[in-house]
């Protein structure tokens, strides 16, 4: 029987939703999401392919639908305790990043699964790259031996997309988190080609452009981790508003004891990189070509999602219902250790921030003895979730924000999506 799935959370969901809408081995049967014209869309696109797909403007209506699956699309923010709802509902699980917010959302997430016995992947899409991928599949094949030393930017110029990102709401997730808690996009594909989990982390917060805090109320500067892997090698993560429009927001170093990896980092470049010592130390060759993803490529095609994301949108989706049947391409998904992994980096690395950057254990939540420590840790930047545990959203000092600024951010995201 295939997999009946749901999306809650129709924009960022839209690229699934046209997965699940071509892919055979997965039948869509229910949409949520509480913006009225992004449902309409999904109507007509269910019309248009002859599909019966429900729609629900809330959540408590969405989750009673008969269904297998959840692929969560929702806010940043929010993907935890929608997870243990869906969980504790019998369930399986797409999340998409981040896996939580706060250190006690990741203990209860974790918890949630393995109670449940449903599938839970995690859909770091920057993993499922195919520049990537290549690198996953290539260390694995064991030949460039274990990692010494990473380097991982995701750098995203998004002050131009910000009043589309934010509407001009002061409270939204993006306009109160710092960067350092996004760390999946950068982190993620280096802990899943190597198979190493984080160990210390040390973060900083990179001064901002002060011209995104006048023009657009952008508050922080973009975070940095340094980070220890379980086998003693190093990382450095990079993420956030970096002035680099028109080239690769992503790039990918791994340094190995037998050879280097790199992605491309500019457009004119080869995708990938790799070079392999020979039988004599110091002496081997390069290999630089543009790397594709053969996996289930015909669907991948036929969705149209090759394009998307480097045809990450394809494969976070497809490898989630691979697990959920058993089959043997679901060894690529990403399971709730790992999302775990991913996220609580950027928790701790915050928090080292605002303790003058000192070195931060990271604790190895698959072992239960660890978790209590963290059960009653809430401390974030969203005042609802943190209550008195409450940090702040950068380590600089600014002036208040009057609320006609972000009104003025909300009146140019009117006129941008043409609702003025």
């Amino acid at each position: 029987m295939k997999p009946r799935i749901g999306v809650f959370g129709a924009y960022r969901g839209m690229d699934m939703i046209d997965v699940f809408m071509a892919y055979p081995e997965a039948e869509l049967v229910a949409v949520c999401d509480k913006h009225i014209p992004t449902l309409e869309k999904v109507r007509a696109k269910a019309e248009q392919k002859g599909l019966d797909v429900a729609l629900y403007e809330k959540f408590d209506d969405f989750i009673e639908h008969e269904m297998d699956g959840v692929v969560l699309a929702n806010y940043a923010t929010e993907h935890a305790p929608y997870a243990i709802r869906c969980l504790d509902k019998g369930l399986h699980v797409m999340s998409e990043v981040m896996a939580s917010e706060t250190m006690a959302q990741a203990v209860e997430l974790i918890e949630a699964v393995e109670r449940s016995g449903k599938v839970y992947t995690f859909a770091e899409n920057c993993c499922y790259m195919n520049f990537a991928f290549e690198m996953w599949q290539k260390y694995q094949e064991g030949d460039l031996g274990d990692v010494m030393y990473a380097e991982c930017e995701y750098i995203h110029d998004c002050v131009l997309e910000w009043p589309k990102l934010t509407y001009g709401d002061p409270n939204h997730w993006r306009n109160l988190e710092h960067p350092n808690f996004y760390s999946s996009h950068s982190l993620g594909p280096i802990f899943m080609a190597t198979g190493r989990r984080p160990v210390q982390v040390v973060g900083y917060e990179i001064p901002r452009r002060e011209r995104n805090l006048k023009e657009m109320a952008m508050l922080a500067g973009p975070g940095l981790e340094m980070v220890t892997l379980d086998n003693g090698a190093v990382v450095k993560s990079i993420h956030g508003a970096l002035p680099k429009k028109s080239i690769n927001m992503w790039n990918f170093q791994i340094y190995c004891q037998n050879g280097t990896m790199e992605t491309g980092r500019y457009l004119d470049q080869k995708q990938f990189h790799m070079y392999l010592e020979g039988e004599v130390t110091g002496r081997g060759s390069w290999k630089r070509y543009d790397p594709v993803i053969e996996i289930a490529r015909d669907y991948a095609i036929k969705s149209g999602k090759m394009a998307s994301h480097a045809g990450a949108d394809f494969y976070a989706p497809y490898f989630f219902i691979e697990k959920i049947l058993g089959k043997p391409n679901g060894k690529w998904a990403i399971d709730v250790y790992q999302a775990v992994d991913m996220s609580i980096c950027g928790i701790l690395a915050w928090r080292s921030v605002l303790n003058g950057n000192i070195p931060i254990s990271v604790p190895d939540l698959r072992d239960p003895a660890q978790r209590d420590a963290f059960r009653n840790d809430h401390a974030c930047p969203t005042p609802s979730v943190a209550g008195d545990q409450l940090v702040p959203s950068t380590s600089f000092p600014y002036d208040p924000i009057p609320q006609e600024k972000y009104d003025e951010i909300r009146q140019i995201y009117l006129e941008q999506t043409g609702q003025k």
